[in-house]
């Protein structure tokens, strides 16, 4: 008989970026929009940075991931597929909750880009003075 295909689903945002990130049991293959993880992110150190809920848990090894993500740049992108990683763990096993809210991986990260407002060139930055 064949093994049942186990799976479990986060969602993670951060900026303008959204992770929709699948877990699957299996031997720690990572792929984002269909490409290996380092080929999808040019920065080691971002990849350090989404891999940190896992290697919390020592569970790098146990789950296939497979992640969409669309919107935002590198850094937010990462930073969504992370929240999404942290949740799909709570998923797979609610005992892993505590641990990663206390290292702070479950908190949703709400700093958006302030908007530009009018009469000025940027959202804080004013257009230059003259007295004359």
């Amino acid at each position: 008989m064949a093994q049942e295909l186990v799976q479990y689903y986060g969602t993670g945002r951060r900026k303008s970026a959204t992770a929709r990130v699948y877990l699957r049991t299996g031997t720690g293959r990572f792929f984002v929009n269909k490409r290996p993880l380092d080929e999808y992110l040019p920065r080691k150190v971002l990849i350090q940075d989404l891999m940190q809920p896992l290697r919390l848990l020592e569970a790098a090894e146990d789950y296939d991931i497979h992640v969409t993500v669309s919107g935002g740049g590198n850094t937010g992108q990462a930073g969504a597929i992370r929240l999404g990683i942290a949740r799909a763990l709570v998923q797979a096993n609610p005992g892993y909750r505590e641990r990663l809210k206390r290292a702070g991986f479950l908190t949703r990260d709400a700093r958006r880009v302030e908007r530009k407002k009018y009469g000025q060139r940027g959202a804080r930055r004013r257009f230059q003075f003259s007295k004359r």
